[in-house]
């Protein structure tokens, strides 16, 4: 029987043929398939929502009344930045994580990037810019600065506002995680109790050991 070469390559050939065949027919059916769910999902977000008609606000910040109007899904932080210009509490992560924009409302501190602004019509709000008396820093102020407690200052405002706060949550007896007494009347605190309380305020410089000391001074 006779050798013929030709024959034995032809199964091989015919072969590839039917692999590159099918690789760009299976390559056009997936981009075909990927263009119809990138036409469904466009399909089905559709236009984006319309703003909410505005409603009127009376927010009491610092002592000073402002009358504003505000579409209803406004952040507190957001009124007092972009509308007041009141611009000590910062916008860091915006989910209520780093207690930049920490301020007081009704003497209790709070994430202000999380609180709506029409849901604290006659709340007395104060920020950063009204723990002064005047020209005379709050004690707390004028310790941050004697102990340098901050290095680029972006956190600094949230720190002061709690810190404020929670010296007053201390001294009405509230206890923390780490209060070994919960029926004292007023908590004394620790360096620990103080490191806890202003745990949800993050400084990315980590001044956290000259601001523990400011603190420890003013409650001491």
């Amino acid at each position: 029987m006779s050798h013929d070469p030709a024959a034995e390559q032809q199964p091989d050939d015919l072969s590839r043929r039917d692999f590159l065949h099918r690789t760009a027919a299976g390559t056009l059916a997936i981009a075909g398939g990927a263009d119809t769910l990138t036409r469904g999902t466009a399909a089905h977000v559709g236009p984006p929502p319309a703003e909410a008609p505005a409603v009127p606000v009376m927010l009491q910040v610092n002592g000073r009344k402002h009358d504003l109007k505000l579409d209803p899904r406004v952040t507190l932080l957001d009124a007092l930045r972009e509308r007041l210009g009141i611009t000590g509490p910062k916008k860091g992560c915006d989910h209520g994580q780093c207690g930049a924009c920490t301020v007081l409302i009704d003497g209790r501190r709070a994430n202000s990037c999380l609180a709506l602004a029409v849901a604290h019509e006659e709340a007395q709000i104060t920020t950063v810019e009204g723990l002064a008396n005047g020209d005379a820093l709050h004690a707390l102020q004028r310790l941050f600065i004697a102990h340098d407690a901050f290095q680029c200052g972006y956190c600094t405002p949230g720190q002061l506002c709690s810190a404020v706060a929670m010296l007053e949550e201390a001294e009405a007896g509230w206890p923390s995680a780490v209060t070994s007494d919960l029926a004292v009347p007023r908590v004394a605190l620790s360096d620990d109790e103080i490191r806890e309380r202003m745990s949800g305020n993050l400084c990315r410089c980590g001044a956290y050991a000259n601001i523990v000391p400011a603190i420890a001074e003013v409650a001491r």
